[in-house]
């Protein structure tokens, strides 16, 4: 049998924390390793029980979760961890910067129980987790004020079709959808996105939002 996913659930609501525990806990694959408050908590406990998905809150006391993300996630960290943020529409500046410190992903607080578990398992599994539904509204929404990265994609050698790929995974579609809008297969969409994460040496297709949001190509 296959060993279930290791998560640590960080929030300092408790209420919303046993919440999550319970709903993950009830699951045969998933395994809550531990529950905490704040980030300083989720960073040192993670360094003891060494969880494969942080499921992180973004304003917390002592150490917000963008810092934690950055140490548990981000660039130098010793054992990197994958962590999904759980957020609330009213948090798009603190998203936006979490994604950057290297989350895998991002939720809505009030998504469905099942999106929750879903979310955890695409990012165990290695593959990155947006919500199409509000990619364009949570980091669209602070891109005005984004400072721009120096360089464009084409300066990577994207080819025009990449390029297209590339503004279609930054409002969100998902293969499927982008598929269906250039009328190709999945697996086209698949050797496309692979080939723009290879070019822009980006970790998987947040990154990539983030990527096309900085350097202007989408506004």
């Amino acid at each position: 049998m296959t060993a279930p996913i290791r998560v640590l659930v960080c929030d300092d609501q408790a209420l919303i924390r046993t919440g999550f525990a319970t709903i993950i806990g009830a699951q045969p694959d998933l395994a809550v390793v531990g529950e905490c408050g704040n980030g300083r908590e989720a960073v040192d406990l993670a360094g003891r029980l060494r969880p494969d998905v942080v499921v992180m809150d973004v304003r917390m006391p002592v150490l917000d979760g963008i810092a934690a993300t950055r140490l548990l996630a981000g660039v130098g960290a010793a054992h990197p961890v994958k962590v999904l943020v759980v957020t609330t529409f009213n948090l798009d500046e603190y998203v936006y910067e979490a994604l950057r410190a290297g989350a895998s992903g991002f939720l809505l607080k009030d998504a469905p129980p099942a999106q929750l578990l879903h979310g955890i398992r695409t990012i165990a599994g290695g593959a990155a987790l947006l919500a199409p539904e509000v990619t364009r509204q949570l980091v669209g929404r602070y891109a005005a004020r984004i400072r721009p990265a120096e360089g464009t994609p084409n300066d990577v050698g994207l080819t025009r079709r990449e390029l297209e790929v590339l503004r279609l995974i930054a409002d969100g579609l998902s293969n499927g959808e982008i598929a269906a809008r250039l009328v190709i297969s999945q697996e086209t969409v698949k050797t496309y996105v692979s080939r723009i994460l290879t070019k822009l040496d980006l970790r998987d297709r947040v990154q990539a939002v983030v990527y096309a949001y900085r350097t202007g190509l989408v506004t």
